[in-house]
């Protein structure tokens, strides 16, 4: 089992590396060429979202892509340091002022929605020490050759 990792800041200019980090790793594990458009896509919208969570609830710490060649599968987790519901927030951590919970949560909802529709595979965890999203793909067995 192989697996690349990724962390940056939480920036919108970001996402579009770990996009292309993403589909270049998926087109090595194999991963159909006709599903890295999802793959690409999926990822995209996940880390958007890692990106708005952490800017709108002031966290700091970077966003991170563990990227998981399995024998028969390939995996992407998306993962945030935003406590899940019911959590305490860190200290000093809140919504910016410009935001309200509302929007953030229709977002959010939206979010999943694009992923879940993009994805067949989907697992979506939340803790005290933030959020996973899974994304999980089939990969293309490699050729017998005679």
């Amino acid at each position: 089992m192989a697996t690349v990792e990724l962390r940056f800041s939480a920036q919108p200019e970001h996402v579009r590396t770990a996009r292309l980090v993403a589909a270049a790793v998926a087109r090595r594990a194999g991963v159909d060429e006709a599903v890295l458009d999802e793959v690409r896509l999926a990822v995209g919208e996940a880390c958007s979202r890692a990106v708005g969570l952490h800017r709108s609830h002031g966290i700091t710490a970077p966003v991170s892509v563990a990227l998981t060649e399995e024998e028969k599968s390939f995996s992407i987790e998306v993962g945030d340091e935003v406590p899940g519901p019911g959590a305490e927030p860190p200290p000093g951590a809140g919504l910016d002022e410009s935001e309200s919970g509302t929007e953030v949560d229709g977002e959010d909802e939206m979010g999943l929605a694009v992923i879940s529709g993009l994805v067949d595979d989907v697992e979506v965890r939340s803790g005290i020490n933030g959020g996973v999203i899974r994304m999980t793909w089939p990969r293309t067995p490699a050729p017998v050759l005679p």
